[in-house]
Order: structure tokens, then C-alpha cells, then sequence
């Protein structure tokens, strides 16, 4: 669906993007991870014709973004960072307007407008004004929006930023309901691991303007070669003798005794160690937990992904002023 090739963008003496080749696969959701300023923005603004690439080239939808750009906006929908629906007109009238633009049939308009409102689950709130929605509801309206010409691709740019955690996870069901009933391609943008873990089928950890890791978040996370943490609270009280058992399992690389009283294990599979630990030590209390995605990124990056900044900066026009 989507096809890059040695694509660069160059400010200056900054690089944002650095020789960028990726296939994105019909009907997938797929993510790009990163810092603030990694060049992720810069990559879907590129693919949706907003910015000119420095050099390489790019198809969406077999569409070249510099030579047919006009087919490539007719093939997308972009939900962008900072809301661009108009705070006086309803949703309902939001939709129509867009669908004017879209130049979606007058036959199906009316129909289409009230699929994509069930959707998103607006349609008892689609004569308020856009005004009167919460965050959520306005996330989810831009969503609308954005398929609302059926778009073969969405670009969504950190769709959730700025929402509380209840109204991050409604987000999530939308967006996988999206991509069931619409079987719509999704390329990703966030810097939420947990978001990138449920959502995507694989994942471009990008740094610096390169994508340096690219998998499925299960393999990503078994690339990442950390092993799973047991806390143990063990009823015995001679920790060495404890100590010296557990040594002699060759799936326990790392044994630390904690002050809080615990033994701090790490085993190679937590889900098949553990229980042999168990037969050989009488335990109070038990946790594990698995390496997960921030475990990725700072294995491929080496430093913790960093927050956005709740309010994302620019709207819709003055990125659209951008286009060079």
C-alpha cells in the first residue's frame, strides 16, 4: 500500500529524515515509535503531500507524492496532532462539509455520514456543536472525518495525545473497529509503548530520522533479549542457603537480595521457570513481569522515550502553509 524509497528530508543542516526505505502492507496498522523530533511527524507529512521530500521517491496507494499528489490525498485521511474541526458547526455539519470537499456522491453522502457517526459512537451528539465535545469526542470526530471519502490509508498523528487514560483506551476500540469494518490501512504515529503494543501489527522504532528497528512488537520485545524479572518473598531464613539452590538452575542469570526482604531473579521465561523455582522454595509472595517495549527502545536507542507535550503545536492550516 504504501512503498518508500531512500527518502530524505533535509533542513538545513538537519537531517529529519535519513534514507528512509519501508513497505506498508494493505489493511495493516502500522506504527512508528519515537522521541519528540526522531522524524516521525516529518515522515507522514511527507507521505500525505505536505511536505516535499529532499530526495528519494514514495507511492501511496501506487501513487507517486510528488508527481500525483492530488490522487494521494484522494486516497488518505490524516487525523493530525492539534484538532482541525470547526469549533461553531456541529459534527453532523462537520462531516458534510468535509464530504463536499471530498466530493463524496450525493447519493451515499447522507448514508456515509451517518455510518461513520455510528462508528464513532456520535450520533445522539452529532447536532451539538463541536464546541461542547470533550477531548475524546473530538478525537473521535476527526476520525470520522478522516474516512469519510473511504481513504484506502489513515495517517493518525498521536491520536491520543492529550487524553485521559479512560478516553485513550475508548480511543484504542475505535481505531480496531476501524480496522475491521472499513479494512482500512492505518500508518501510526505515538509515543505511547502500551498504545504501539495493542494497536500495531508491527513497529518502526525510529531515531534520528532512521528507522533502526522494524518487527512485530512480539519479536521486537524477544529482539530486545531482556529477561524476566521474578520477585520472590520466601518463607525461609537463611537467604544464602535460598541463594545457593537457586544457582543451580541454569535459566537464573541473576540473583539480588533486596532490602525490602524479596530475592530479585532474573530467568529466562518466567511462565516455564517459575513453577520449577516453586517446587524447590516455599514462598510467601510471588511477581514477574516481561520485558516490554520501553525495554526495546532503550535497547535500540539507549535512553527512555520522552513525554510529549500535552498541547500539540500547529493546526491543520499552518501545517498545510508548510507545503512547499
Amino acid at each position: 500500500m504504501i512503498t518508500i524509497r531512500n527518502l530524505v528530508k533535509q533542513y538545513d543542516d538537519l537531517t529529519a529524515v535519513d534514507n528512509l526505505t519501508l513497505d506498508i502492507y494493505d489493511n495493516e496498522v502500522f506504527g512508528l515509535l519515537g522521541q519528540n523530533g526522531a522524524g516521525k511527524t516529518t515522515i507522514i507529512h511527507m507521505l500525505a503531500t505536505l511536505l516535499r521530500p529532499t530526495s528519494g521517491t514514495a507511492t501511496v496507494n501506487g501513487y507517486d507524492i510528488v508527481i500525483e499528489s492530488a490522487k494521494v490525498r484522494a486516497s488518505i485521511g490524516i487525523v493530525f496532532q492539534a484538532p482541525s474541526s470547526d469549533d461553531m458547526l456541529t459534527g453532523y455539519e462537520n462531516l458534510k462539509l468535509h464530504s463536499l470537499l471530498y466530493k463524496v456522491p450525493r447519493q451515499v453522502r447522507e448514508k456515509r455520514i451517518s455510518d461513520v457517526l455510528e462508528l464513532v459512537g456520535l450520533t445522539e451528539r452529532k447536532h451539538d456543536q463541536v464546541k461542547k465535545y470533550s477531548g475524546g469526542m473530538r478525537r473521535r470526530l476527526e476520525i470520522a472525518r478522516g474516512i469519510i471519502h473511504k481513504p484506502k490509508i489513515i495517517f493518525l498523528d498521536e491520536p491520543t495525545l492529550g487524553l485521559d487514560p479512560r478516553s485513550r483506551e475508548s480511543m484504542w476500540k475505535y481505531i480496531q473497529q476501524l480496522v475491521k469494518e472499513e479494512k482500512i490501512t492505518i500508518i501510526l504515529t505515538t509515543h505511547y509503548m502500551e498504545e504501539a503494543d495493542i494497536l500495531c501489527d508491527r513497529i518502526g522504532i525510529i531515531d534520528k530520522g532512521k528507522i533502526i528497528a522494524l518487527d512485530t512488537p512480539s519479536k521486537l520485545k524477544e529482539m530486545a533479549g531482556g529477561d524476566d524479572i521474578v520477585k520472590l518473598r520466601v518463607k525461609e531464613k537463611n537467604v544464602q542457603d535460598i541463594n545457593n539452590i537457586l544457582k543451580d538452575f541454569r535459566f537464573v542469570h541473576k540473583i539480588e537480595n533486596s532490602v525490602d526482604g524479596y530475592i530479585i531473579l532474573s530467568v529466562d521465561n518466567a511462565s516455564r521457570d517459575l513453577p520449577i523455582i516453586l517446587k524447590k522454595i516455599d514462598v510467601e509472595l510471588v511477581e514477574f513481569t516481561n520485558p516490554n517495549l520501553n525495554d526495546v527502545f532503550i535497547r535500540f536507542t539507549g535512553q527512555n522515550i520522552k513525554e510529549e507535550q500535552e498541547q500539540p503545536e500547529g493546526g491543520f492550516m499552518e501545517k498545510f502553509a508548510r507545503y512547499d
